[in-house]
């Protein structure tokens, strides 16, 4: 139901865009987010947007390097890359929540809030 692509080999200081297609009827949806997660790491926060409003939460570790951004019109969320760092190599995954949450800020950044996972894309970033 969500579909993520994008992903590919970049060097450093190159730039990527990551799609995430939502199938689902997107009136449900409440926040979309992407997730991250290098190998023997935990997921990690990268970027929410609200699905109404578009408020967006980034995390410290992309701010000022990575943008989040929607279509609802075509039910897509995307995570535009720039700057690229060897430390961005990771598995993306996007993600949607139906239900708006009592603290966005709070809690739009754990991964638990979220019930429906993309299946991921490989980002790989070479120095």
């Amino acid at each position: 139901q969500l579909q993520a692509s994008g992903g590919g080999l970049m060097q450093a200081g190159g730039s990527l865009r990551l799609s995430c297609a939502d199938s689902r009827q997107s009136f449900s949806t409440s926040i979309m987010a992407w997730f991250r997660q290098a190998p023997g790491k935990d997921r990690e926060f990268v970027a929410a947007i609200q699905w109404s409003g578009s408020r967006v939460l980034v995390a410290d570790s992309v701010k000022g390097r990575f943008t989040i951004s929607k279509d609802n019109a075509g039910n897509s969320v995307f995570l535009q890359m720039n700057s690229l760092k060897p430390d961005d190599t990771a598995v993306y995954f996007c993600a949607a929540r139906l239900n708006r949450l009592a603290s966005y800020s709070t809690y739009a950044s754990q991964p638990q809030q979220y019930t429906y996972w993309g299946q991921g894309t490989l980002v790989t970033v070479s120095s």
